[in-house]
């Protein structure tokens, strides 16, 4: 039987019965073809699970009622912060699906000497929005019930100077540093757009209190180097 998960905004409460937003009711009624009776997992960010059944389904509305709640503990101990550089068409969106997948806890989009995205205030708004769906869609999928953040882009400069974390890493392919033995609590990770991060924007970080990190004797894609440095993190210090 398969599982249908879904996230709402709205507060949930046992026995309590909602009217679904417009758009995971679409998806529950129109997608995945739910009718009357059917069960439903919603889940609204704050780690828990809500076993629901559709109880009304209608050309007006869908609404649900919701049962008992039961504790999600699928979130890494190490909680990560991913400063990724613009990436044109649907690279960052890949990013952002599957860092989300692999447990990430914010992700802040930022611009660079070399990240050729031009997104005026509006559009940026509205992509802001869209990759926040993206992270939203990928909790549904891997079954998390804490969202990531994703938070408004700003300029690499700015996000090294406010990072906050135990351990502050750049991903540079020329240097062959290791992590630490020390076990952190939480990391920010910075990551370059194609063509790389500048020697400019690497020496920026460091002064900021990042450590330069390599993963391995290959240059990687921007959408990849996310999801390769998050596993190696998580297998070191997470849940992997």
């Amino acid at each position: 039987m398969r599982t249908i998960r879904l996230y709402t905004e709205q507060s949930l409460e046992p026995d309590a019965t909602l009217i679904l937003e417009e758009g995971p009711a679409s998806h529950l009624t129109r997608v995945l073809r739910a009718r009357e009776g059917d069960s439903v997992t919603l889940f609204n960010g704050h780690g828990v699970d809500w076993s629901c059944t559709v109880a009304e389904v209608s050309k007006r509305e869908t609404r649900i009622t919701v049962g008992r709640a039961v504790q999600v503990d699928n979130e890494s101990p190490l909680s990560s912060h991913l400063g990724l550089c613009l990436s044109k068409g649907e690279r960052f969106d890949w990013a952002i699906q599957k860092a989300t997948e692999m447990g990430v806890a914010s992700i802040t989009p930022l611009f660079s000497a070399r990240v050729d995205v031009k997104l005026p205030a509006d559009r940026l708004t509205k992509k802001q929005r869209h990759w926040q769906q993206i992270a939203i869609s990928a909790c549904e999928q891997s079954g998390r019930a804490v969202v990531p953040v994703v938070k408004q882009a700003t300029d690499l400069s700015a996000w090294t100077l406010d990072a906050d974390a135990d351990l502050k890493l750049v991903l540079h392919h020329h240097d062959p540093a290791r992590l630490t033995e020390v076990t952190p609590k939480s990391v920010a990770l910075l990551i370059g757009p194609e063509g790389g991060l500048t020697e400019q924007e690497v020496e920026h970080a460091l002064s900021a209190g990042f450590q330069a990190l390599q993963l391995g004797p290959r240059v990687m894609r921007t959408e990849t180097a996310p999801i390769a440095a998050l596993a190696v993190l998580g297998s070191r210090w997470g849940d992997l």
